[in-house]
């Protein structure tokens, strides 16, 4: 999985999945040219990996040893990781969404890795706990119809998903959109506190938070819920309730594009050919966790954007791992935490090869990146919850 020697990074963690679901054991070695999977010598395996483009190469017991070897020397920052069963996947998202219009479904449909849809009624019915993993495709969980107001209020498709939207919270027996993205929300929190795995990208980090945050806190606007919001509902917002962020300020105009100041797409100081984030470098044998959610063959990543492009630095909890940054931008692009049993990966921007993706433009061909380091991050967090667990010692 190193730069040279593989031809499609993104289908090789299709290949792995594939692998689990046979019922055997991957090792994934991390720090190991670039991450490698250490597969069964198996001629299915072999013929699978030609059929999909996928590069590999055919060792010996003894060569395999040696590896193992070196990755267990104390002087190595490597370790080689079990991976038991292929998390059972699902991605909230609405029915009418294409699989091109999020980033995750385009890159599991590319590595054909199998997911199941879910939406509103799914998880206000407790269908997550038939899930291992759960993606959060760029929702808008405090009510505001994605702050789309100000651009887009005459639009129909902008029409026609308010409609939809309120008809569903009223079937569900909410009075409110916000009401019952908050319940939905409440219900994700459960999922994850209990032990589930969930990954957001774009506005679907920042949006949940400010929910949960918002708890009994009426944030909208009339032309949002129909009702004036609470009288000086900022100083009634509990930073307590969130899972990454604290101390933000929320963006109280309804026709401005922008959540809070969590988001950094505003606030940005950097142009498109400079602009690019660094993962982190862990220990992979004392915090195999942030190290598995690293594994690339470059650590220099090119940025792209989206409605929530990047979490600013200083509204980030000091117990949630920053994976990923623009040091000299002051901003986060891909962070991580722990709630109660289960696990939480953030990752900003819309798409890591549309690097400034707007409605209505043509989907991305993986096709033409199969490599892509900000695509294999995502890859990164799906096989994450196959590790065999190891108690922390940090």
């Amino acid at each position: 999985m190193d730069a040279d020697s593989q031809a499609n990074h993104l289908k090789a963690y299709g290949i792995t999945y594939w692998v689990l679901e046979k019922q055997l054991k991957v090792k994934w070695l991390l720090n190991y040219r670039g991450g490698s999977f250490l597969l069964p010598d198996v001629k299915d395996i072999e013929m699978e990996c030609q059929i999909r483009g996928v590069s590999f190469e055919v060792i010996s017991d003894s060569k395999t040893e040696q590896i193992l070897q070196e990755i267990s020397s104390p002087s190595q920052n490597m370790e080689a990781v079990v991976l038991e069963k292929a998390p059972k996947i699902a991605v909230y998202s609405p029915s009418g969404k294409k699989p091109w219009d999020d980033a995750v479904t385009m890159i599991l449909t590319y590595a054909e890795i199998p997911y199941e849809t879910i939406y509103d009624e799914e998880v206000l019915n407790d269908g997550l706990l038939m899930y291992d993993w759960l993606h959060l495709h760029h929702e808008d969980f405090t009510g505001q119809y994605g702050k789309f107001y100000g651009a887009y209020k005459t639009a129909s498709w902008y029409i026609e998903e308010k409609k939809e939207a309120e008809a569903l919270a009223n079937k569900l027996g909410y009075n409110k959109v916000s009401e019952e993205k908050l319940a939905v929300a409440l219900k994700i929190r459960d999922y994850v506190i209990g032990g589930g795995f969930m990954f957001a990208m774009c506005s679907a980090t920042d949006s949940f938070d400010i929910a949960l945050s918002a708890e009994g806190v009426d944030i909208c606007e009339p032309m949002f819920d129909g009702d004036a919001s609470d009288p000086n509902y900022q100083s009634k917002i509990d930073y307590n309730k969130t899972f990454a962020f604290t101390n933000f300020t929320l963006e109280r105009d309804p026709n401005v594009y922008e959540f809070s100041s969590i988001d950094m797409t505003q606030k940005r100081m950097i142009s498109r050919t400079v602009d690019y984030f660094s993962l982190m470098d862990f220990s992979a044998k004392w915090d195999p966790i942030p190290t598995m959610l690293c594994q690339n063959h470059t650590a220099l990543i090119k940025g792209f954007m989206g409605q929530t492009t990047s979490f600013t630095r200083d509204e980030i909890k000091s117990n949630v791992l920053v994976l990923g940054e623009n040091k000299s931008n002051g901003e986060a692009k891909y962070i991580h935490g722990i709630k109660g049993k289960g696990f939480f990966t953030f990752y900003g921007g819309h798409d890591p090869e549309d690097y400034r993706h707007r409605v209505g433009d043509a989907k991305t061909e993986l096709d033409l990146h199969p490599n892509s380091p900000g695509y294999r991050l995502i890859l990164n967090n799906v096989l994450f919850p196959a590790a065999r667990k190891k108690k922390q010692k940090t």
